[in-house]
């Protein structure tokens, strides 16, 4: 048994009889019981993203999973897009590759009725848990990227407003 002051400030001091072993062990239970992560957020938008919304959305992401939020992103159907629900797993499949040095997937994407839902969490984590393999380098030169048949940036710029995202 210990004597353990309980309230310090108080007048007159306040102490008490306790297994110091026990108490310690009671305080860490406490701690674990307070949850590690912050609040749940999320993130919607359709197949049909332009661009710079895309760039956005990813911008919000990240600062979300470094507070230490955790991040719902739901893709969502309108009308007969659910049909090409592949899009939509593309969709995530590049948020989860652009985000692999902040944050992980927790739940990799499933369907919800008419949306499709990803779970991200803080932390590093690897891409290749979803199933994706990142780029590799296929030029002659060291670092060199496939540019995907393209020569210039302005031609690929093109085509990538003519396919959807």
């Amino acid at each position: 048994m210990d004597l353990v002051e309980v309230a310090p400030q108080a007048n007159p001091v306040v102490c008490k009889f306790v297994n110091f072993g026990k108490y310690r062990y009671r305080q860490e239970k406490r701690e674990k019981k307070r949850p590690k992560g912050g609040k749940l957020k999320e993130i919607r938008m359709t197949t049909q993203i332009e661009k710079h919304d895309f760039e956005t959305k990813l911008r919000h992401i990240r600062k979300f999973l470094s507070d230490e939020d955790k991040v719902r992103v739901t893709v969502i159907f309108r009308g007969r897009e659910i049909v090409h629900i592949n899009r939509g797993r593309e969709l995530l499949d590049r948020i989860a590759k652009e985000i692999a040095d902040i944050g992980r997937v927790e739940q990799s994407p499933k369907e919800r009725g008419r949306s499709l839902q990803m779970l991200l969490v803080p932390g590093k984590g690897t891409v290749s848990e979803l199933g994706v393999v990142p780029k590799q380098p296929v030029s002659e030169e060291p670092g060199g990227y496939d540019t995907g048949g393209y020569e210039d940036a302005e031609e690929e710029d093109a085509q990538g407003d003519r396919q959807a995202i």
